[in-house]
């Protein structure tokens, strides 16, 4: 095996494939990147069993620079390999097999040699038996996995709740996360060509892959089978495992009716939570008090800590309604939740000191909610 390419553009793709790839494996020849060498292309692939993410460079692609050589495959150690590639001197690598499973990588002055495995001991890609593809825009799909994957939960006693509850019907794509404390609920019109699918994909896989097409501009081709999704785009394979087991019922936790709302700008409320949890970080309880009373036309909020002090300011809004009210919760939850709006402007609705309330954008509030459940300080 032996091939030389862009050492820029080879190191880009070599970052994709380790996104996949865990330093903690049961199987020792996951900590590396598979490489295999074709007439006009060369294949990585990394995988930690959960996700597998397979990428080509072509020789088509001239900003590739793509020599082949002689073909082959090899599997060699994927973060020390990464990081020799990024520090090489030159524009150019050259990657070369011999005396078995030795590698030598050359690029300048610069050259290395590492101890590679057999590529054929490398578990196979899974397969994926369906015949129908389902069209995503990137920027549409990755917004969706960035306002719902803040409430997946991180407790793996329900693991279950550990990933981003997904429903393709009807031209449309519901996505639900909810760690028992908080929920986020995004629906965006998707062509589903008359299939419908219920599934539940790990948040640690959906993360990964919001973050793989951050840049990428046009569609992604999904195509879902019994125990594996395949996310395709660009040069690239996506392929992430699906949990078992129902996802609970959480339509029925969002409120439709509210006793007290408020609607103010997301940016300017956020600011003003991250400075009350200035003081509450410091207590045990991570608590702030927001003090809403429509008759004054006034809101607060507040926090305290017994060791620090305690803080209070005026929220400004831009209407208030309903009953007076009182209610606590955590800062974080609620950070995270206005960060998913950026700068929109916010409806939060409230029932009661004790019941979950909701937070939706007021130009689109049937399409994307929040809901936090609030924290009992008596």
């Amino acid at each position: 095996m032996k091939f030389t390419i862009n050492r820029s553009v080879f190191a880009n793709q070599l970052n994709n494939v380790l996104r996949a790839i865990s330093s903690k494996t049961t199987i020792p020849i996951l900590t590396g990147v598979k490489i295999v060498v074709e007439d006009q292309q060369v294949i990585l692939t990394g995988s930690n069993a959960d996700i597998t993410i397979q990428t080509t460079l072509s020789a088509e692609n001239g900003k590739t620079a793509l020599t082949i050589e002689e073909p082959g495959a090899i599997v060699l150690p994927a973060r020390f390999f990464s990081e020799i590639i990024k520090k090489l001197p030159d524009q150019d690598v050259t990657i070369e097999v011999h005396d078995g499973f030795q590698a030598k990588i050359s690029s300048g002055t610069a050259e290395f040699q590492i101890n590679g495995q057999d590529a054929n001991n490398y578990p196979h890609l899974p397969e994926i038996q369906s015949a129908s593809t389902i069209t995503a825009v990137a920027d549409l799909l990755r917004d969706v996995v960035e306002q719902t994957r803040i409430a997946v939960s991180k407790q793996e006693s329900r693991p279950i709740l550990t990933g981003i509850h997904m429903r393709l019907a009807d031209d449309q794509l519901v996505a639900v996360a909810t760690d028992s404390h908080r929920l986020a609920q995004r629906k965006v019109t998707v062509p589903t060509n008359g299939q419908s699918y219920d599934v539940v994909i790990p948040g640690n896989s959906m993360t990964e892959l919001a973050r793989m097409i951050a840049d990428v501009k046009g569609d992604i081709q999904i195509q879902i089978a019994e125990n594996q999704v395949l996310f395709q785009f660009d040069n690239a394979l996506f392929y992430s495992r699906l949990l078992e087991g129902m996802y609970p019922e959480t339509s029925r936790l969002i409120p439709d009716t509210a006793d007290t709302t408020i609607e103010l700008e997301a940016g300017n409320f956020l600011a003003a939570i991250d400075r009350a949890s200035l003081l509450s970080h410091q207590g045990h309880n991570n608590v702030v008090k927001l003090s809403l009373d429509p008759d004054t036309n006034t809101a607060k909020i507040s926090g305290d800590s017994a060791d620090v002090g305690n803080v209070e300011e005026d929220v400004s809004f831009e209407k208030l309604t309903g009953n007076k009210l009182e209610i606590s919760f955590n800062p974080d939850y609620m950070s995270d939740a206005l960060k998913s709006f950026g700068q929109a402007s916010v409806l939060l609705s409230f029932t009661s000191p004790l019941r979950p309330f909701t937070l939706v954008p007021t130009e689109d509030q049937e399409n994307f909610v929040q809901l936090i459940t609030p924290v009992r300080t008596f």
